[in-house]
């Protein structure tokens, strides 16, 4: 099967070249199939990312803003549980996927806990500009247990009720209880990367947060 869209050329450009600024395409009525092949395709541009919800697909560009911003959280995250001895398995962005649900994506970044799992335990995303599909609708499909999102300089979360119809806002992570939340943020700092990773990690040390 060949996988032909009707894009114009001067968003493929977009999506093609350097980006400073986020650049997305949202098509419509796009089969699982095509879906499957398109990750295939961009599966060697990892500045790519592609959000499939029930026929919709959105092919978004990441940002060096965005970049920045995702791993120094996803350092400060793996320190913490590193000193705190939490068993935490990384993912990254990988692509998780469920036909069943016609739902897709690839997280920002992602863990499980305790062991690998098909789906993680966490997902985080990074909100620098917004998206055109809903991504806790695709995580209800995936069953994942809780997102994170950063945006504005904050962090929102959210938890997958017990009976998997949604997802509630809580204010603690039921995955790491005793993760100060209010406090994490104030070391996502990128333009100081080094010097707020390791005062992050002396903080855990001396006060185990």
């Amino acid at each position: 099967m060949r996988v032909t869209l009707d894009i114009p050329q001067a968003d493929l450009e977009r999506l093609v070249s350097p980006a400073i600024a986020e650049s997305r395409i949202l098509l419509h009525e796009i089969s699982w199939q095509a879906y499957e092949q398109l990750v295939e395709i961009f599966r060697d541009r990892p500045h790519l990312r592609l959000t499939y919800l029930e026929g919709n697909l959105e092919i978004m560009t990441t940002s060096l803003e965005h970049e920045a911003l995702k791993k120094i959280l996803a350092r400060l995250l793996e320190i913490y549980a590193l000193e705190v001895d939490i068993p935490l398995y990384s993912y990254g962005s990988a692509t998780f996927k469920q036909a069943a649900q016609m739902r897709g994506l690839e997280p920002d970044e992602s863990y499980c806990i305790g062991n690998r799992k098909e789906f993680p335990d966490l997902a985080i995303e990074i909100v620098v500009t917004s998206g055109n599909i809903d991504l806790l609708e695709i995580y209800k499909g995936l069953q994942v247990l809780e997102v994170w999102f950063w945006q504005d300089g904050q962090l929102a979360l959210y938890r997958l009720r017990e009976d998997r119809t949604g997802y509630d806002t809580i204010t603690r992570s039921e995955l790491f209880p005793n993760l100060d939340i209010n406090l994490l943020p104030t070391y996502i700092r990128p333009e100081e990367e080094p010097e707020a990773v390791k005062a992050w990690r002396d903080v855990i040390r001396n006060s185990q947060v």
